[in-house]
């Protein structure tokens, strides 16, 4: 069997995932390293991202913001942890103007800042200081806000969607009165996440607190959603912080309370990114490009006529249109369903390929024939081949299809989680006993290890370093503790402590 991508999953998975990349018409290099050029059908998955994502976060009390590009170097300087964490990324803005000498644009030496500005590699600082104007009374707090916007991590090593210097995301910050207050603000925001992965990207994930090691810098506590990509590897998908007093201490965030106390705010802050789409890809994709889960596409159903340049076609088009026009009339996931005709030139077998390899969700073929029995060829994007190895078209009639598209699509999205969700289950192992079995479960044969489950003792300090020193020489890093696990019965898979919960150990992007 042919397949539309020239190298597949099993050869080489790092060259299938670029090829996706570029072959589905995602993204391509922008001449600058580590920054990528989003394409129009890259970006249009992002807004679907974006607009179901934020009405979500506007439910639940949060208004939208904007904050500038660039923070002042001083603002870090004040959260000492924050700093150091980051330091390594900053991208640093130092001179204001260029000049030219010997016919060369250079930077001008009387034009340096008397401050250096960072370009934003997330906004804690630039948004604590606003707060600390913001919030005086006990009357204005919770303090929930959001910010869609595009920042900056200098990577060493970047993969587009993945790690990338420039990405774009979302980042909530709020302002509570207590810690009380603000962990359930904390984790609100992680089953928001969970559910929004698993509902609308068809994403399975595990919901759980990271280790201290892993810890966003400055954070007190943070959580994260974890997902299993097709080759093991496993994702950080979003993350959660409590950030205790330590943020709102750096930047004078007081209210005065009920008593007329002034005390210190509790704050937090969370975010999700583009990397959400390199998950979708290596989460749903097949050695024929993206699979796109119908809540995110686009365009979730494309029409092609096959057009022959002769008499006839503005009939065939006019037949296209009535069917669009009957599709978007009807609703899906509680929308209109997204319908494109595509009726530019070409080949109807190329255009369907690029289709595919896009990941359109439903692709509808409809030649003279077709309409003139009333019927259409359906293929759906989750099961595109037969057993014989031929495209797996349904006919059906016009009506029959307009009557059954909407749950069509919905059936799309739970087989395209159901797929994701058994390959990650049958990928977690349970039964490792000691360090020799974890070492060769990880050896160099095992190209798919996936994760494994182990009892843990939540050691700290030193401790704690030796487990992570261990871990390191494997590749490996603990991935979370789910939410949802009991204590296990087993002792601490390192050091033979009492347990007091589980953790996953796996490889990472």
């Amino acid at each position: 069997m042919r397949h539309a991508l020239d190298i597949t999953r099993e050869a080489d998975f790092s060259g299938w995932y670029q090829a996706v990349v570029s072959q589905a018409d995602m993204a391509e290099e922008s001449g600058v390293r580590g920054c990528m050029v989003i394409r129009p059908w890259g970006y249009g998955i992002w807004e679907r991202i974006q607009r179901v994502l934020d009405d979500e976060i506007k439910a639940t009390g949060h208004d939208n913001c904007y904050f500038p590009l660039f923070i002042p170097l001083s603002y870090f300087a004040k959260e000492a942890d924050h700093v150091e964490g980051f330091a390594k990324e900053m991208a640093v803005v130092t001179h204001h103007r260029l000049t030219a000498k010997d016919g060369t644009l250079v930077v001008d030496p009387e034009a340096k800042l008397e401050e250096p500005l960072v370009v934003r590699p997330t906004s804690e600082t630039v948004i604590g200081e606003a707060m600390s104007r913001w919030v005086q009374s006990w009357r204005d707090l919770p303090l929930k806000l959001n910010q869609w916007a595009n920042v900056v991590r200098w990577e060493m090593r970047t993969r587009m969607f993945l790690r990338t210097s420039e990405f774009l995301w979302q980042e909530g910050h709020t302002a509570h009165a207590d810690k009380d207050d603000a962990m359930v603000e904390t984790l609100k925001i992680l089953e928001l996440y969970r559910s929004f992965a698993e509902e609308v990207l068809a994403m399975p994930v595990i919901a759980g607190e990271k280790p201290e090691n892993e810890r966003f810098p400055g954070a007190v506590s943070t959580f994260s959603i974890e997902a299993m990509m097709q080759d093991g590897k496993a994702l950080q998908a979003g993350t959660s912080h409590y950030l205790g007093t330590g943020f709102a201490e750096a930047a004078d965030i007081r209210y005065q309370d009920q008593s007329g106390q002034q005390t210190l705010c509790h704050t937090t802050s969370w975010g999700v990114s583009t990397r959400l789409i390199g998950g979708v890809i290596m989460t749903h994709g097949d050695d024929d490009g993206l699979r796109v889960p119908p809540r995110i596409a686009p365009h979730q159903i494309v029409i092609l006529p096959m057009l022959r340049d002769k008499e006839g076609d503005a009939d065939l088009i006019s037949y296209c249109e009535k069917l669009r026009m009957g599709l978007t009339d009807q609703s899906a996931f509680r929308e209109p369903i997204r319908v494109l005709l595509d009726s530019k030139p070409g080949k109807v077998a190329q255009k369907r390929w690029d289709w595919v390899r896009k990941g359109a969700p439903i692709i509808v073929e409809v030649g003279p024939r077709d309409m003139e029995g009333g019927n259409v060829s359906v293929l759906r994007r989750d099961r595109l081949w037969r057993e014989d190895g031929k495209p797996d078209f349904d006919i059906q009639t016009r009506d029959d299809f307009l009557f059954c598209a909407a749950g069509t699509l919905e059936a799309i999205q739970k087989n395209l989680f159901e797929q994701a969700k058994k390959r990650r289950d049958d990928n977690i192992r349970r039964d490792i006993a000691d360090f020799d079995a974890l070492t060769a479960h990880y050896a160099d044969g095992n190209d798919k290890p996936g994760w494994v489950e182990l009892a843990w003792s939540r050691p700290t300090g030193a401790d704690l370093d030796a487990v992570v020193e261990k871990l390191k020489s494997l590749k490996l890093t603990i991935r979370n503790t789910p939410m949802d696990a009991g204590k296990p019965e087993k002792p601490c898979f390192f050091t033979g402590a009492d347990s007091v919960e589980t953790i996953y150990v796996g490889r990472s992007y």
